[in-house]
């Protein structure tokens, strides 16, 4: 049967003239490129002539011209008829020995291959040109990891939430979506990238409306001194689409932490609380001093004095927490709807807090007063008492220190 050679490929010089237009546009090495369609060649090849022999295809990197290659191993005894050679065979040919190969051109092919050679080296650059995209859009989100993306909801599925993000889809899990936010189709927002999972196919990006460094990058978009690094965000505690608390300090003397980051007449805040959708925020000073810290974080409440005490817990241990005390008419605000307030001020701080009112600490002082034997024998008269509470109460400056 008389073979004809694969002219689709044989001089084709546009198939390398669009090999190298991928590699510009798309990023892709042309030298892997040709790799792959060599190789995906030689697969095709054998597969279409039912044979077991040995491949190789080389592409010239030049002219597209496509060259195949019979690779024979050099033996001194046939055991596989169509791959081995004896080597007084073969050194007819070259100066070899017992182990060596020698690849035997074929200089014609069947003409019916040419057009699946075609085809092959189509779908494996269009292969190729896809797992260079997967890899380009893994990377791109692995750089954005810990960072904001805008997306837009384009599917809800089964509670899940699925974003345009431009270039690839990005997966708003239920568990990091805001109880009281509603996701709609075309609804825009800006996320957190909290994971970037490799797989076969696309890459998952896990984005978060919950987590609490979404503020944080907010904060970071909004304010240029904390972009600068003037001012710091020590520590946030958030309560997804209610409440959240975030510590700040700055570096400069000059510079005003808590005023930097609500700007001229709030506009800064005010950006960060309309893209979480109202959500409340206080700003507060961050201090490396426990009391005056915890005293703050208790905003907007108002702090009369913080000691640090020991107690015993409900396990039987020794335990240090922070007792506040608050004019009595502040005790509601102190503590906030359903404890929030303390709630986050505890996460803020990392201290456990034990609120009181002034007229429980009162009671604590006259407590130990009458059980002091030593007041009991000189007979001090419970009136005293308001004057102790007001030396105790001047303390607090000491005690913060």
């Amino acid at each position: 049967m008389r073979k004809e050679p694969i002219s689709d490929l044989r001089q084709n010089t546009d198939l390398i003239d669009a090999i190298k237009q991928i590699e510009r546009e798309r990023g892709i090495d042309g030298k892997t490129l040709i790799e792959a369609i060599e190789a995906a060649l030689a697969s095709a090849y054998k597969k279409h002539t039912k044979s077991e022999q040995n491949i190789e295809v080389n592409m010239d990197v030049n002219t597209g011209e496509v060259k195949l290659f019979k690779i024979k191993n050099i033996v001194d005894e046939i055991v596989d008829e169509e791959n081995d050679m004896l080597i007084e065979d073969a050194r007819q040919y070259a100066d070899v020995e017992v182990g060596y190969c020698l690849k035997f051109e074929e200089e014609m092919l069947p003409r019916e291959f040419g057009r699946i050679a075609a085809q092959t080296a189509k779908q494996v650059i269009l292969q190729r040109i896809k797992d260079a995209e997967r890899v380009k859009i893994l990377d791109i989100y692995e750089n954005k990891l810990k960072e904001i993306v805008n997306g837009v909801v384009r599917r809800l599925e089964n509670d899940t939430v699925y974003l345009d993000l431009g270039n690839t889809e990005a997966i708003l899990p239920k568990k990091e979506q805001v109880p009281s936010e509603r996701y709609g189709i075309n609804f825009k927002f800006k996320a957190f990238v909290f994971d970037v999972k490799k797989t076969s196919k696309e890459p998952k990006i896990f984005v978060s409306r919950t987590h609490p460094d979404l503020v944080k990058r907010l904060f970071e978009m909004e304010v240029p001194e904390i972009q600068s690094g003037i001012v710091e965000i020590k520590d946030i505690a958030r309560e997804p689409g209610a409440r959240t608390k975030i510590a700040v300090y700055s570096s400069d003397s000059n510079v005003d932490a808590t005023g930097a980051c609500i700007g001229h007449k709030g506009i800064r805040v005010s950006n960060v609380v309309e893209e979480l959708r109202g959500e409340k925020i206080d700003i507060i000073e961050w201090s490396p001093n426990p009391a005056q810290y915890i005293s703050s974080a208790l905003s907007p409440a108002d702090v009369s004095r913080v000691d640090v005490i020991e107690v015993e817990n409900s396990e039987g241990n020794r335990e240090i927490k922070a007792r506040v005390t608050v004019p009595d008419n502040q005790l509601s605000l102190a503590i906030g709807k359903e404890g929030q307030n303390a709630r986050l001020a505890a996460k803020l701080t990392n201290w456990k807090i034990d609120i009181i009112p002034e007229s429980e600490l009162r009671r604590i002082i006259e407590e130990q007063l009458l059980s002091d034997d030593s007041l009991i024998k000189e007979s001090r008269p419970v009136s005293q008492l308001d004057a102790l509470y007001i030396e105790n109460a001047n303390e607090k400056d000491i005690d913060e220190e």
